[in-house]
């Protein structure tokens, strides 16, 4: 299987995603990181602040690893398809953060001399340092993507875009992370759920689908 097929053959995960770059992006080169972390958190509301805390949890890793449990008993090779992407993805993430970006700031020790009053949600727990990419929004697009991947309805790719998305815009909204972290832990994310599909294929044949 080529890059190509795996685009044909999964349409509608690949179009609302490239959607989602192209969107998301654009704003990125329009306004600065500052501008776009404002926006978003005046746009607080009390249904985000009691949501969002909940929907983060779809890109932690806890959750991914209860999925892919949860899919080896269903299908054995899907279930581990779905770890080692999670195990790769995750990796690289820490390895960016930890070595290549180490001195990337979290918002809240970001803007901790500013006289911007901004929102947090009340007993929340903000990380501060290591900000660079998203770990939760890498974690969450490696899920989804694989997940989309092997779907056998296919028309549902748009799906797994949006709740990875989900998990993405709350890392932001909870304060945790700037737009740019997301941005990037999505890519990180879906090219390492990519790369592992066309490995897979190469060597195994077809991929196993869920149905």
């Amino acid at each position: 299987m080529t890059l190509s097929d795996l685009f044909r053959r999964n349409r509608a995960f690949f179009i609302t995603y490239l959607l989602l770059l192209l969107t998301v992006g654009g704003l990125m080169l329009a306004y600065t990181k500052e501008q776009l972390i404002r926006f978003v958190n005046a746009h607080n509301t009390p249904v985000g602040d009691a949501l969002f805390p909940y929907l983060t949890y779809l890109g932690d890793g806890s959750f991914v690893i209860v999925v892919g449990v949860l899919l080896l008993v269903v299908n054995r090779r899907a279930g581990w398809l779905v770890l080692v992407s999670f195990a790769v993805s995750g990796l690289i993430s820490l390895f960016l953060k930890l070595v290549v970006f180490p001195e990337r700031l979290r918002p809240i020790r970001y803007f901790e001399h500013s006289n911007w009053e901004y929102h947090v949600i009340k007993d929340l727990r903000i990380n501060e340092y290591n900000s660079f990419p998203s770990g939760h929004t890498t974690s969450a697009f490696a899920l989804f993507a694989m997940l989309a991947f092997l779907w056998q309805r296919k028309a549902w790719g748009w799906l797994a875009v949006g709740l990875a998305a989900v998990a993405g815009y709350s890392r932001v909204y909870l304060f945790q992370h700037f737009v740019e972290d997301a941005f990037v832990g999505s890519m990180l994310g879906t090219f390492t759920s990519v790369g592992l599909c066309l490995f897979y294929q190469k060597r195994y044949g077809n991929l196993p689908l869920l149905y």
